[in-house]
């Protein structure tokens, strides 16, 4: 019998694994679908027949099912494709482009790479994609973080280098540098902290000291005052054995006289020592009150910096949109919000169409001219209620609480029409700035994560639907 239950627990056990692992299955399909999705859009207006290849990809992915054989043959088909992009991108083959970021780099001899050699030229295109995505690192860093000026206008020279250079020896040596600057920051960081506790501990120390001065005040206070009741019970003591004792009136007369002269003297010394003791307190008190006062101003101080640092940390710096970790902290409100009042909730994600080209174009600069543009009419024309903060990149995302898909809709429909037809312009030339996006419902069953991934769904059907245009998800919850 025992052994039965043990092999029931053991199935049950073994269930509840596969359960798990079904589940993290799917996510990670999820993720690595979406990943495809981005890449494939990335890659688009390279060739004719690469795009067709990329939107079967795309195609068959929506279908939840994968032929394997006609995938290999499809992979072989995209790789033919690349390696043809190769040829033309090889030295021999190309002029330099104006834009460095999307360009492979010229061969060094030193690292051993031969001009015309397919694999070489790979490896240093993606020596070349490492060292502008740490650039763009290093952007962050420098946006989140104060370093001292000498710091501050090397890591910016480095930034610019890792950005723009195409020499691998250069971009190498920079390489070397960020983890350098990175703990130059952490450094500051933690030496200013230091600086701020030891003021803290100074602080603390003066006024430990007043209330030890105030302490040991009191304590001689409740001293004089013991010694003085001592005083004039013992005077009046002797006045009453001097009244039983005496015979003569003259002298009874002098003894008494005698008692009250002494008690007006201990009262006179008590007082004069009152006196003392209460200016040397006033004088503390007011030292007291000085520092208190200075601490106060100090901790106010440290407080507003403490909130400019923070909101400075939550803010992207080019758009002056909250940021990806502010987004964060609030879908974690509004989540647990509608998981306690069930009011509708809608996320939205949304991508500017062909950024990529306006970088190429354009350059970097009208790239983020665009972003700053798109980014204030976006906030200018939500609802108060409603947030916008930029994920990344091209990236924005959304939250509408209260609000269903279909209302969300056409307040981003309104608004993809507004930014359709605002006059950007870039070397003269007429500009139409367009975006996608998708949108989801949180429903029963939901996590920040799974509304999220079928938001960003949405907006990847958007995009291959075309563009310009807002997808509410049709997934159900859990799929």
């Amino acid at each position: 019998m025992a052994s039965d239950q043990s092999w029931k627990e053991k199935y049950l056990r073994e269930l509840e694994l596969a359960d798990i692992r079904e589940q993290q299955w799917k996510v990670e399909r999820n993720t690595l679908e979406r990943m495809l999705v981005r890449t494939s859009l990335a890659s688009e207006g390279q060739t004719p027949e690469l795009d067709r290849l990329l939107a079967q990809v795309r195609k068959d992915l929506r279908k939840k099912s994968v032929d394997v054989d006609a995938w290999r043959e499809l992979q072989e088909q995209i790789d033919r494709q690349v390696a043809l992009l190769d040829e033309l991108a090889a030295p021999e083959n190309r002029e330099r482009p104006e834009a460095p970021a999307v360009s492979p780099a010229p061969v060094s001899a030193e690292a051993g790479n031969v001009p015309g050699d397919d694999q070489d030229l790979a490896d240093n295109t993606q020596r070349l994609r490492i060292a502008r995505r740490i650039g763009q690192l290093l952007g962050q860093l420098l946006n989140s973080v104060t370093l001292e000026p000498a710091a501050e206008v090397r890591a910016r020279a480095l930034q610019q280098s890792l950005l723009s250079s195409n020499d691998w020896n250069e971009l190498r040596e920079g390489l070397n540098h960020v983890a350098e600057l990175v703990i130059a920051a952490v450094t500051r960081s933690q030496r200013e902290f230091e600086v701020f506790l030891k003021r803290l501990d100074e602080r603390l120390e003066v006024l430990q000291e007043h209330f030890t001065e105030q302490s040991s005040a009191q304590t001689s206070r409740l001293s004089a005052s013991e010694a003085l009741d001592r005083e004039i019970r013992q005077e009046l003591e002797r006045a009453g054995s001097d009244l039983r004792d005496s015979e003569d009136l003259q002298q009874l007369k002098a003894s008494v006289s005698q008692h009250l002269s002494s008690i007006g003297q201990a009262m006179g010394r008590f007082r004069e020592q009152e006196t003392e003791r209460e200016k040397a307190l006033s004088e503390q008190l007011g030292v007291m009150q000085e520092k208190i006062a200075a601490m106060e101003a100090h901790s106010e101080q440290m407080q507003s910096e403490v909130r400019r640092e923070r909101q400075r940390a939550m803010t992207d710096l080019l758009t002056q949109l909250p940021n990806r970790e502010a987004w964060q902290e609030r879908l974690s409100f509004e989540f647990n919000r509608w998981q306690r009042y069930q009011q509708a909730l809608t996320i939205g994600v949304l991508d500017i169409d062909f950024f990529k080209r306006i970088n190429d174009s354009y350059g970097h600069k009208a790239g983020d001219r665009v972003l700053q543009l798109v980014a204030r009419e976006l906030s200018e024309r939500l609802r108060a209620t409603d947030f916008i903060a930029r994920f990344g990149g091209e990236e924005f995302v959304l939250l509408f609480p209260e609000t269903t898909p279909d209302a969300a809709k056409v307040a981003m429909d309104k608004l993809r029409q507004h930014v359709g037809n605002l006059p950007f312009h870039f070397s003269g030339e007429p500009v139409r700035v367009t975006f996608s996006a998708g949108l989801a419902a949180v429903g029963q069953g939901d996590s920040e994560e799974t509304v999220f991934d079928r938001a960003d769904r949405a907006l990847y059907l958007a995009k291959d639907d075309g563009r310009n245009r807002v997808q509410i998800s049709a997934e159900q919850v859990g799929q």
